[in-house]
């Protein structure tokens, strides 16, 4: 029998984090954050990154594991992922994934191939270069004849997977997007449970909203800045993250304080239509409404579904 993995997905913003600690208390489970964000050090307020009081006794993975300025991939997420999946299940605890990054949790899921061995590093400059001449936005649309998939699904702003997609495909003349297609891709060591949380667009809106409005409140400016004191500017990836870039733009002199705010939760916004945008083409979510279960409800049913299946 193969070992059962519980995924709780969704979008920014909907409550993914203290259903998951409710559910590992439960399963006697142990969790790995797929979250892009939340991996590195120091940026804990605009990753809304858990706490040790909101982790409630319940061991965390792969938050806080590398510096700000680490490069970082879906390759390496899946590395760290795999050893802490490993881990998990060696200590006789429950496997559970909890994120917002679908790509993240497809690489411990899904049946896939990275092609990392291949490098060109000389090509890798030339688009860093083109990127910061031209925008993210140019080397972006690089992609969209030679590999429309990963246009759709990779954002402009995450430039480092963008130069990825570019590399491969001129490395081995296949679109980046092949990699991780074929009849198999769903193929998993793990028994997988797949949860998707979801509520009203609009009342998710206001959640967005009201938590960068907390955000503020509880110092993310002065995150911001200490940030930037330490070295790390707009010019490495993890400060292209939301809410970091948009307050380095109001620091660098080009947004008032406001606009930036208003830009944070237009960004969130837009991120979170995206992730559900994503969750929808996977065949394996389930998808649990908020509005009409209540988090107990939700605890009852995915328990009774691992325990019963």
């Amino acid at each position: 029998m193969k070992q059962k993995l519980l995924v709780i997905g969704g979008p920014t913003a909907v409550g993914k984090t203290e259903l998951s600690i409710k559910l590992a208390q439960k399963l006697n489970g142990e969790i790995i954050s797929a979250d892009s964000m939340q991996i590195y050090k120091y940026m804990d307020i605009g990753s809304a990154k858990v706490t040790i009081e909101e982790m409630d006794g319940i061991k965390h993975h792969l938050i806080d594991v590398i510096e700000p300025d680490t490069p970082f991939s879906v390759a390496d997420f899946k590395e760290y992922g795999e050893a802490a999946l490993n881990s998990i299940i060696l200590n006789h605890k429950f496997p559970i994934i909890s994120g917002g990054t679908g790509l993240y949790i497809n690489s411990l899921t899904c049946n896939m191939t990275f092609t990392e061995a291949e490098k060109d590093d000389d090509y890798r400059k030339y688009l860093e270069y083109l990127a910061i001449e031209k925008g993210n936005e140019y080397i972006h649309e690089m992609l969209k004849d030679i590999d429309p998939i990963s246009y759709k699904e990779i954002h402009a702003n995450n430039r480092k997977r963008v130069i990825r997609a570019l590399e491969v495909y001129k490395l081995t003349n296949k679109p980046f997007s092949s990699y991780n297609a074929g009849s198999d891709f769903y193929n998993s060591d793990y028994d997988v449970f797949y949860y998707v949380l979801t509520m009203d667009r609009q009342r998710l809106y206001e959640r967005i909203n009201k938590r960068v409005d907390i955000m503020m409140e509880k110092g993310l400016l002065e995150e911001c800045i200490r940030l930037k004191e330490m070295g790390y500017t707009s010019d490495i990836q993890a400060m292209q993250g939301i809410g970091y870039k948009e307050l380095l733009y109001h620091l660098e002199g080009n947004l008032s304080l406001s606009e930036a705010v208003d830009m944070i939760k237009q960004g969130s916004r837009n991120y979170a239509k995206r992730q559900l945008t994503w969750f929808r083409r996977d065949k394996r979510c389930i998808f649990l409404d908020k509005d009409v279960l209540s988090d107990d409800k939700i605890i009852e049913k995915v328990y009774n579904d691992i325990i019963n299946n």
